[in-house]
């Protein structure tokens, strides 16, 4: 979702339309009192069951809260189940959130910070009061800055979602495409869908796709970058909403951080897990590496417990996974 700008106006989907764009600030000023559940938008529609919240910042480096089984009331929408369920604080009458349990977003060591929300890895296209939950969904608040970009639109860090439940409440087909079919880091993926109830086509690469079909690219990223859609990582996070970025060739990668600037640049043996997204297709995922010893470390991480609570995940020569902001160490 779009994050507030410094000038001129931008698409807010946390508001639901356009509003003038203003720099916050961490201030209590302005801010509506801690809100209460009055005119939250429930409906009158079954509560629905197996809803995940959770609470962090900074691109997922710090947890903050998590509620494997938050309070529900009827047919919540985002905003109602995260004030049901913490302290929040708002501006523009309620549709946008400033504050979660005292930690505002505005500006910190001189840089944009604001909460952005993301249901089953999928940045919504449109404000949380306008965002219905569905059985089984996986919704993520994370503070963080958005100098670089304020458009992430996918993330690796609710799996199994959206493999298992799917986007705003529909399952969607899962095709795993690789560069060797029968190879390890492919049988590998694909055993690791189907251990969590994921049923997944398995397909040589395709360079496209349906646009509402969930791809899962395993391949070194030299095989994957000239995909329409999982290519935008190589123009960096302004394209992609990833903070990495491979050489030309493939054979090394750089880690950025916030402001886009290199971290940290791993050779050969170095892996990739991360997701994007245009605007009018389904996440597309990456399994990725540097060569094919990087390729298998990045396959062998995917796993719920490294993958959960991260933007994207790199790993190393030696099979260690880092911790990413979209993908700073």
């Amino acid at each position: 979702m779009s994050g507030s700008r410094a000038h001129g106006r931008t698409h807010n989907p946390r508001l639901g339309r356009a509003a003038p764009a203003i720099a916050l600030a961490t201030s209590a000023i302005g801010l509506a009192a801690v809100s209460s559940l009055t005119g939250c938008g429930l409906g009158a529609g079954p509560a629905p069951g197996g809803v995940h919240l959770t609470v962090t910042r900074d691109f997922g480096s710090t947890s903050l809260r998590s509620w494997s089984a938050p309070r529900v009331r009827g047919q919540e929408t985002v905003m109602s189940l995260l004030l049901r369920n913490a302290a929040v604080g708002t501006r523009y009458g309620g549709g946008f959130v400033q504050s979660i349990d005292g930690v505002a977003g505005g500006r910190e060591d001189g840089r944009p910070v604001d909460w952005f929300y993301y249901v089953n890895g999928r940045e919504a296209p449109q404000g949380a009061a306008s965002t219905n939950v569905n059985p089984g969904d996986y919704i993520w608040w994370d503070r963080h800055d958005w100098s670089q970009t304020d458009h992430i639109p996918a993330v690796v860090g609710s799996f199994p979602e959206p493999f298992l439940n799917g986007i705003a409440g529909k399952r969607l087909p899962v095709r795993i495409e690789c560069a060797v079919v029968a190879g390890r880091p492919c049988r590998t993926v694909t055993s690791r869908l189907r251990a969590e109830g994921v049923p997944a086509a398995v397909a040589a690469l395709q360079g496209g796709g349906a646009p509402l079909t969930l791809r899962v690219l395993v391949a070194p990223w030299k095989m994957l970058k000239s995909d329409p859609v999982a290519g935008a990582i190589q123009r960096g996070p302004a394209a992609s909403g990833v903070f990495a970025r491979f050489a030309a060739d493939g054979s090394t990668l750089t880690l950025l951080d916030p402001d886009g600037r290199p971290t940290d640049t791993l050779r050969a043996g170095a892996g990739l897990i991360a997701a994007t997204a245009s605007e009018e297709h389904a996440p597309v995922w990456v399994i990725t590496g540097t060569d094919a010893a990087g390729l298998e470390h990045a396959a062998s991480s995917f796993d719920q417990p490294t993958l959960q609570d991260r933007f994207a995940v790199a790993v190393t020569a030696t099979g260690n996974a880092l911790l990413t902001k979209g993908v700073p160490r």
